[in-house]
Formats: structure tokens, C-alpha cells, sequence
């Protein structure tokens, strides 16, 4: 059982690893330049971005409650945290607090992702290892048939080559002067094939 190898290529490897980091790099980008566009000491923006930040969260705890299904929990938290965070650094006159809050969001995300890329990895070598030994019990199992198949084989041939040499062994004894076929009956060997009656 021959599987091919992979080789990913190294950004593809990188991808998940700096995906933290690119979406909260992202989110401050978008937020100062927000902040250039009018978004500053804007009471109202201010004020829509903490209504869709609540609103994220609301729904985090409403999908919690009702499915249960983390992936989308988790999804909308983050959804509320970077709304918080874009309001915050689009709101702010100067990049300190901006950048504060950009180092603590984007060490949140990588906790938060730490741990599913540890679980990720558990199930991967789970996996790895369940696959390795079915692959050695199929190999195994693969050995002990060739065996039975190489000496039933082996066998057959000496079977064939054992019976071959007795006919040979039997035509040439009857083709034999003074060959007595009865004489052979009577001291009680296997009887003859009704062919070599006629090397009487």
C-alpha cells in the first residue's frame, strides 16, 4: 500500500500559522484609515460599532444557547472583539492605543488558535498512527498469504514433478524384458493404471 507524497508548498504551511495576525493587521489598517476618513471623536460611528459589537456578541450567546456549535460561537465572538476593536482605533486620535489594543488581539487570537491547532494536531497524529498500523496489519496479513501461496505452489510442483517421475520410473520398468505385472499385483503395491495393462 503505496500512498504519494504530498509536498505542500511553504506558504501554504505559513498560511494558517499568520492568519491571526494578517486578520487583526487587517482590522487596524482598516480602522485608522476610517479614522482619516472622518471616523474620529464620531459620536455616531462610535455608537454603530459598539450596537454591531453587542450584537455580535448577542448572537454568540443566542447560537450558544440554541446549537451549541462552538465554530460558530467562536465566529461570532471574534466577529464582536474586531467590531469592538475597529470602533476603538477608528474612534482614537493617534496610533498608541490602536497598537495596544492591536498586540492584545492579535496574543487573544493566537491563544484561541493555539488551541485548535493543538487539537488539529492530536487528531493528525491520531490519525497517522491508526493509519501506520493498518497499513502493517495489511502488510502483514499480505506476507502470510504470499507464504501459503509460494508453498502451495511449491507443492503443486513437487507434486507434479514426484508423479511425472513415477510414470517415468513405471513406463520404463515395463518396457523392461521379463517385466511381470502380476508379479508386481501380488506383493501387494498399488495397483496399476489400467494402461499398464498393455506392457503385458
Amino acid at each position: 500500500m503505496n500512498e504519494p507524497i504530498i509536498a505542500r508548498h511553504w506558504l501554504a504551511l505559513a498560511a494558517p500559522k499568520a492568519a491571526p495576525a494578517i486578520a487583526t493587521t487587517t482590522v487596524l489598517a482598516l480602522a485608522r484609515l476610517w479614522n482619516a476618513n472622518g471616523a474620529e471623536h464620531s459620536v455616531g460611528n462610535a455608537a454603530l460599532m459598539t450596537v454591531l459589537s453587542l450584537g455580535a456578541a448577542a448572537a454568540g450567546v443566542a447560537a450558544g444557547n440554541s446549537t451549541g456549535d462552538s465554530v460558530l460561537v467562536g465566529t461570532a465572538f471574534a466577529a464582536s472583539g474586531a467590531l469592538a476593536f475597529a470602533g476603538v482605533a477608528g474612534y482614537a486620535d493617534g496610533l498608541p492605543l490602536p497598537l495596544l489594543l492591536w498586540s492584545l488581539a492579535t496574543a487573544g487570537a493566537y491563544g484561541l488558535a493555539a488551541r485548535y491547532w493543538r487539537t488539529d494536531r492530536r487528531e493528525q497524529i491520531t490519525h497517522q498512527r491508526q493509519t501506520s498500523e493498518r497499513r502493517e496489519e495489511y502488510a502483514h496479513v499480505e506476507r502470510v498469504e504470499t507464504l501459503r501461496a509460494t508453498t502451495q505452489i511449491e507443492v503443486a510442483r513437487n507434486g507434479a514433478a514426484y508423479a511425472e517421475q513415477l510414470a517415468t520410473a513405471l513406463l520404463t520398468r515395463a518396457a523392461l524384458p521379463g517385466f511381470d505385472y502380476k508379479a508386481i499385483s501380488d506383493a501387494g503395491l498399488p495397483e496399476l493404471p489400467a494402461t499398464a495393462h498393455t506392457f503385458e
